[in-house]
Order: structure tokens, then C-alpha cells, then sequence
């Protein structure tokens, strides 16, 4: 059984910082790509961001460039999301998900993505 436990969000100001972490089990982290998609009210989910097997490659979407980070650390089996420099249009539900072992371009799709979180909310003020 697969399960993902995203925390860390809440409510910060703009310009703070954030660090969502994404703890998993029942699958490897680092043998699968790993994925953040938000979703704000009133929107479809976004991807955010990626990271594909044994850390191969990250991909990040152009607004969050430079600011977030994704990260993962094998031995808690966890994702982080490092998120600073905050913008009140990052706030939304944040999800971290389970996608494939392997893929060759932006894994950026929510249904390339098979497990989901729960989320956890990012609100960021002005």
C-alpha cells in the first residue's frame, strides 16, 4: 500500500520561506520520478515541479525557477519542496505525487502520476 504524508505548509508572508516535506512508503522515492502540483481555488492542478529517478534530473515550472528547490533524502524516504522568496500567487493546496520509474521529457502530466497526497495549504500574504 502506497501513502504520502505531505506537511509543512501554512501561512507566511510574502517573501518567507517554506519547506514542504512529502514522507513515503510503500514505494522508494528514489526509484520512481516524484512530483509537486498545486492547486489554487478555482484552477486546474499544476505541476510545480519534478524530480526523476536517482535524482537524475529536476524540472521546475518557469514561475517558481530559482526559488523552489526539490530535493529528496533516501534514507526517510522523503521529498522536500524548499520553497522562498514566497509570491501571494503561490498559495494553494499543495500535492506531492508517485509517477513513473522512468521518462524521457517533463514529467508534468497529473496522469502520468499514480499516488497523491492529501495535500497541505500554502497561503502566502501580502
Amino acid at each position: 500500500q502506497v501513502q504520502l504524508v505531505e506537511s509543512g505548509g501554512g501561512l507566511v508572508q510574502a517573501g518567507g520561506s517554506l519547506r514542504l516535506s512529502c514522507a513515503a512508503s510503500g514505494r522508494t522515492v528514489s526509484s520512481y520520478t516524484m512530483g509537486w502540483f498545486r492547486q489554487a481555488p478555482g484552477k486546474e492542478r499544476e505541476f510545480v515541479t519534478a524530480i526523476t529517478r536517482n535524482s537524475r534530473n529536476t524540472y521546475y515550472i518557469d514561475s517558481v525557477k530559482g526559488r523552489f528547490t526539490i530535493s529528496t533524502d533516501n534514507a526517510k524516504n522523503t521529498v522536500y519542496l524548499q520553497m522562498n522568496s514566497l509570491k501571494p500567487e503561490d498559495t494553494a493546496v499543495y500535492y506531492c505525487a508517485v509517477g513513473p520509474q522512468e521518462y524521457y521529457t517533463v514529467p508534468s502530466l497529473p496522469s502520468l502520476y499514480n499516488y497523491w497526497g492529501q495535500g497541505t495549504q500554502v497561503t502566502v500574504s501580502s
